[in-house]
Parts: structure tokens; sequence; C-alpha cells
């Protein structure tokens, strides 16, 4: 998470959104810089607006706005699961190197997911309820022209990305009945990426 005090402007840090890499060009013009625990720097909508705003409000009399960016769903979990084909994990239960990528999906449209499919939820991170969008600017991650000229414009720099925690290239592609599932259970991802601008 990047704190712009005198932009009041917050830019929240959703996983597997290309997080790393705004904080890499974006933490020396940054007010604050909440990198540790991931609880802080990826602190989700709802426990923003109960934990941090209030604090943001009390020091600064007005209520910053908020940006985030959201990945398209199926992009989203082919990045968690390629990052999660890792070695360092070989063995672990979080480790997706001998499960299918249609597979990885298929459990994670479960309500509870095993341990290497449970990634949690941008619809969860970015909703307040059940379809309140907690941000005023939500880009989609695709749409990495219009971020970048948003926080140009809005922060007064010019903006050059290096790319940061990349997962390992793979082919993903889903079968389209999996991908018709995932649909269907997870709508409200495919809704909230829709919210975005392009």
């Amino acid at each position: 998470m990047l704190v712009f005090w005198k932009e009041n402007l917050v830019l929240l840090a959703v996983p597997k959104t290309g997080s790393t890499a705004l904080e890499g060009a974006l933490a020396p013009r940054a007010s604050i810089v909440l990198r540790d625990p991931p609880q802080l720097k990826h602190a989700p909508c709802y426990r923003y607006k109960r934990f941090l705003r209030p604090f943001f409000v009390q020091a600064g009399g007005q209520t910053p706005e908020l940006m985030a960016v959201v990945r398209h769903p199926i992009d989203w979990l082919g990045s968690w699961y390629r990052y999660r084909t890792r070695p360092d994990l070989d063995g672990h239960e979080h480790s997706t190197r001998s499960v299918s990528f249609d597979d990885f999906v298929l459990e994670y449209c479960k309500g509870q997911p095993a341990p290497f499919a449970a990634v949690g939820s941008q619809a969860k991170f970015l909703l307040i309820g059940e379809d309140e969008l907690g941000v005023e600017h939500l880009f989609q991650y695709e749409a990495q022209p219009a971020i970048i000229g948003y926080l140009e414009t809005r922060l007064d720099m010019s903006i050059s990305l290096k790319q940061k925690n990349v997962s390992p290239a793979m082919d993903l592609t889903l079968s389209p009945d999996v991908a018709q599932r995932l649909r269907q259970k997870r709508a409200r991802e495919f809704a909230v990426w829709e919210m975005g601008q392009r």
C-alpha cells in the first residue's frame, strides 16, 4: 500500500496485479509505504476503511481517495497458479506443481478450496458488502497505459515500470467447461473486473 499525502491518494495493493512493480517505481515518491506485514501491504478495502482511513482522516482532515488495479480473473488465477509452481514450494500443501490448471481452477471454485487453490478473491478485496465498490479509481490490469497515465497526471511525474515478482511463463488455457464453471461459480470476480477502467 502506498500513501500519497499531498495528492490525497492511497494505492491499494491487490495481490497479483503488478503492485510490486508499482511500489518499486513509486515508493520514493510516496509519503507512506506499507510493505510488511502482508496484512498491511495487502489490506483490502473493508480493512482499510475500518482501521486506516479513520487514522488518515484524523491526521489530515480529509478522506483520501482510493485507487486499485483488478486483473481478469482467469489471468489472475493463472498468475497464482504459476507462482505456486516454484521449486521452493515442492512438497508443500500450497504447491501447484503436480496439479493441472483446470484442476486448480475447479478447486478454486469450491466453497472451501484446498490450500493450493486458496488464493483469496479480488471481489472480496475490492467490494464493501455485496456490491459496493470500495475504491474511487479502479483500473483493469490489462490497461497499463491508462494506469500509468492516471498516476503520472495525478502525481505529476513520469513513471517507468520494471517487472518484479514475475511468475514463470506457461501456456495456461482453460478447457471451455472449466471456464464456464468458473464464470458461474465466481461471477462476482468477473463483475468486479468489468467495473475497472480500460
